[in-house]
Parts: structure tokens; sequence; C-alpha cells
């Protein structure tokens, strides 16, 4: 009894060691058969390169990858990259993709940023228009006009352009890694041409201003415009203007002379009642003896 319990659970344990040594064999066979798969040739970056650059001969390396690992569309020869622009920043050992550079003849810098269809139109801003300088490559703004319409005396602030891309802001075409603020005179918006038009006379109309999106935030909303009415609640007209009171001289008066004092004398006739006789009384002077 004890002899076969034993010889069962001899052959149990063989035949589990016979199917984990398989089960490692094929994990092992598939791996090598990976690492022995044909390589490629591909470009990657040497270094950073930042939006804007022109890739020369420096800027790039060859790097052999399994051909099942590659990303679409990825150059082999130098030939294919060297001298286009980048318009999304690369880092180092990242693959060279046609999707981070401007098409072919495009040139670099700022133009081969600018999309066919779109123009680059820039704003002179200060650090109030700017947001306090946040206003950078990358962000999204909205473009605010104040400024007086014809055949109105009372100034309006209305909403010209809403979520608009930030390309430039000065001479720089990326966004601070920091997030510090940057102040420049002058930002750089991506507009179609007709919104390039509206930006141009909204500068000439009167006072621009940018309000800052959160980047997110794609969605136009319908603003209407805003007036100094509308500043004060429903029902309260504004203040009118305190009048100024001033003080009214009354004319001088002349007090009119005195009357002259009277000296009234009663004079006594015989047992008749007395008279009353009036004389004017003369200051400064005696009366005669």
């Amino acid at each position: 009894m004890n002899r076969t319990r034993l010889l069962l659970i001899g052959v149990l344990a063989l035949a589990l060691g016979a199917v984990v040594s398989l089960l490692v064999y094929k994990n092992l066979q598939g791996k090598g058969a990976a690492d022995n798969q044909p390589g490629a040739d591909v470009l990657v970056a040497a270094g950073d390169i930042q939006v804007g650059a022109r890739i020369e001969e420096r800027d790039v390396r060859v790097a052999r990858f399994p051909a099942s690992g590659l990303p679409a569309g990825v150059f082999s020869k130098r030939s294919q990259v060297l001298g286009r622009g980048v318009i999304i920043p690369i880092s180092k050992g990242e693959f060279i993709l046609p999707s981070k550079l401007a098409p072919e003849n495009a040139g670099a810098g700022l133009p081969a940023l600018i999309p066919p269809g779109m123009r680059a139109v820039s704003v002179r801003v200060n650090e109030v228009v700017s947001v306090a300088g946040f206003v950078g490559p990358g962000t999204r703004v909205d473009v605010l006009l104040t400024g007086t319409p014809g055949g109105s005396t009372e100034p309006q602030t209305t909403t010209v352009l809403q979520n608009v891309a930030v390309i430039a802001s000065g001479h720089t075409l990326e966004r601070n890694a920091n997030g510090e603020a940057q102040n420049t005179p002058v930002i750089t918006l991506l507009t179609s041409p007709e919104d390039a038009e509206r930006v141009t006379l909204a500068q000439n109309e009167g006072k621009i201003q940018l309000s800052l999106r959160n980047p997110l935030d794609t969605q136009q909303d319908p603003v209407d415009s805003a007036n100094a009415k509308g500043l004060y609640k429903a029902g309260t007209p504004p203040p009118a203007p305190r009048p100024v009171i001033r003080p009214v001289k009354q004319p001088k008066t002349e007090k009119p002379p005195p009357s002259p004092s009277v000296l009234s004398v009663e004079v006594y006739q015989g047992d008749k009642k007395p008279d009353v006789v009036k004389f004017p009384e003369q200051s400064g002077e005696q009366q005669p003896q």
C-alpha cells in the first residue's frame, strides 16, 4: 500500500516537472526569436532640438531598433531631415518623425510654424495686456477691444476673437519650461486671414487686451459687449455728480442816519393845561444864555 502511494507521487512529480520545463523552453525560445528579428537603422535626435530650429548634421544620429517596434514614418537617411525646421520640440533619443518637422523647403523659424491657410499677426502689448507676462508660446487667449463705436459717446468692451493660439512671445518660439513670466513688447497670434484683419483693425480702433484661457477650454461662447451702464445694478442709475455750491456775497446796505433827537418843554400859563413845546436838540452846541 505504501509502495503504491509512493509510486503514484513520483509519477505526478515527474509529469509536473515536464510541464514546467516545456513552458520555460517555449518562453526562452520566443525571446530568442524576438532578439533575432532583423533590425533597422533609423534617425533619432542626438540632443534636445528646440522649436523653430533647423536640423543640422550634429542634431541627428543613427540607431538600430527591431523593425516590428518602429513607429510609422521614421527616417533612415540624413538627407531626408537636414535643413528642415522643427515645429514640435524633440528630446534627446526620440525618433525624428514627419509630424515634428515642417514641410520640405518651408524653412525654419517662425514661418515654419504657420500651417497652410493660416497667418501670423503680432500685437503690441505691455505687462497688463499680456496678463503679467504669462501669455507665451503655446498658450491660448481671447482678444478684447475697448473703444467707442461710431454714433455712440459711451465706450464699450467687446470680444473680438476667442481661443487664439500664441506662437511667439517677442523672439521666443517656445514656452518657458519653468512657467515663469516673460515680459515682451510683442505677442504673435496664429489666426485665419479674416481674423488677422479683425485684429489689425481692432488695434487701430481702441485698446487691445488679452484674456488668458485654460488650454483645455476650447469652447467659444457668445459674449455680449459691456458698457458703463451694465456695470451698475438693474434699475439703479449711476450716481449724479455732486453740485458745487458757491457762497453768494450779500450786497452791503448803508444804515440810515439816526433821526435827530427832540427836546420837549412844558409851558404853564395860569391854571391852563400846560402846553408842550418841542425843540430839536443840537449836539455839540450850547444853548444861548
